[in-house]
C-alpha cells in the first residue's frame, strides 16, 4: 500500500521541484525523459516526506544527499525517514551529491540498473515500450503465415 500524500506534503514538493539543487537539476535531465521507459517523478510526496526522485515500479526513492545529511542530526533523521518508507515497501537508493556533479550520465545509468535488477527480482515485466511486438493473430493461435 502506498503511502498517503497530505495536502501539506503535496504543497511543499510543489515549491521544491520549482527550486531543484544543482545536483538534482543535473540528474532530472536524464531521468526525466523516462530512459529506458522506466518513469521517474521529481519532489515526490510520501507520508510527511519529500522524494528527490521516485521511481514507483520499482519502490525505489533516489535521494542526492549534500554534506547537510552527514551532519548533526542528518544521519539519524535519514535513518528514521528510511525506516518508514521502508514499513511502505519503498526502498532508498542514496547518492552523494558530488557523485551527480563529477558525473551525472554515470550515476544516471547505475540508477537504470538498479531498477532493472529490481524489476527483474520482482518478477515485473518491462515496460510496454520495451516488450515484444506481439500481432494479434499469433496471440489468437492463428497461423502467422496465413496458410
Amino acid at each position: 500500500m502506498r503511502p498517503d500524500k497530505p495536502s501539506k506534503s503535496v504543497r511543499r514538493a510543489k515549491g521544491f521541484r520549482r527550486e531543484l539543487s544543482l545536483p538534482e537539476a543535473m540528474l532530472w535531465k536524464f531521468l526525466r525523459a523516462s530512459p529506458n521507459g522506466y518513469k521517474f517523478r521529481r519532489q515526490h510526496p510520501a507520508g510527511p516526506y519529500i522524494l528527490d526522485f521516485f521511481c514507483a515500479r520499482a519502490n525505489l526513492a533516489i535521494e542526492v544527499d549534500g554534506m547537510s545529511h552527514e551532519m548533526d542530526e542528518g544521519p539519524s533523521r535519514d535513518q528514521r525517514r528510511d525506516d518508514w518508507l521502508r514499513a511502505h515497501r519503498i526502498d532508498t537508493l542514496r547518492i552523494a551529491a558530488r557523485d551527480v556533479l563529477d558525473s551525472p550520465a554515470i550515476v544516471a545509468q547505475s540508477i537504470l540498473d538498479i531498477v532493472e535488477h529490481r524489476l527483474v527480482a520482482f518478477g515485473k515485466t518491462p515496460p510496454s515500450s520495451l516488450r515484444d511486438a506481439t500481432s494479434p493473430s499469433q496471440v489468437d493461435g492463428e497461423d502467422p503465415e496465413g496458410s
